[in-house]
């Protein structure tokens, strides 16, 4: 019997938006949209209004010019242990 849902897929960002204010987008490869709020982020909410659509994909992650660090995946999806873009020791 075949699984229902996303099991086996691997998440990856297609693209991310800013479709209101204080609202962050981030667009899957599979077709998933997960939309949550730029205050759960504090390093994106430091990035300029006008810079946030400058933004482009580093790892399993995305980030901006002006933003001292990734947002990577498993923040984005909450799930550490099944998002994990590095290996687990």
């Amino acid at each position: 019997m075949a699984q229902e849902g996303y099991w086996g897929v691997t998440p990856r960002i297609k693209s991310v938006a800013f479709p209101a204010r204080g609202k962050f987008q981030v667009n899957l490869e599979d077709g998933r949209v997960i939309i949550m709020p730029v205050s759960a982020f504090p390093s994106l909410k430091k990035v300029p209004v006008k810079e946030r659509n400058s933004w482009y994909l580093m790892g399993g992650g995305v980030s901006w010019d002006s933003c001292p660090e990734v947002i990577h995946i498993e923040q984005i999806l909450g799930n550490y242990q099944n998002y994990s873009h590095e290996k687990q020791s």
